[in-house]
């Protein structure tokens, strides 16, 4: 199972530099999708390590994190709110344009600020 969790480490880690490189290119709804996707396969390596099983199928930021037993400050909370809201616009063609629209980049930019932190600090339990 390690390799298993060292796999949702390093896309985690993947899917930061994916974020990145998403504001370098202006596609700024995209950071915030692939913020989301780096919390959430972090959570996952973590809940994979401590059950020694495939974590679930869920994408909601707050229950995995719930799942996992991890404590949150109402900050990294809220991120975790806003960023699985996020997500889900991302999810359905008929509210995507609006809400890529409604992204600027220093929006996108606030995001990966405070999107990096969380992945260390859910690093630093594995």
């Amino acid at each position: 199972m390690s390799d298993a969790i060292q796999q949702w480490v390093d896309q985690a880690q993947y899917d930061l530099e994916t974020a990145r490189a998403m504001l370098k290119s202006g596609r700024y709804l995209y950071v915030l999708f692939c913020c989301q996707q780096a919390t959430e396969k972090a959570l996952k390596a973590i809940i994979a390590k401590q059950t020694r099983k495939l974590p679930p199928r869920l994408h909601d930021l707050i229950e995995l994190a719930n799942r996992a037993g991890i404590e949150r400050d109402e900050k990294q909370d809220l991120l975790m709110r806003s960023l699985s809201e996020c997500y889900k616009k991302t999810q359905y063609p008929d509210i995507m344009d609006a809400a890529s629209r409604g992204v600027s980049a220093e929006i996108a930019r606030d995001y990966l600020s405070q999107t990096e932190p969380i992945i260390q600090w859910l690093s630093s339990m594995m």
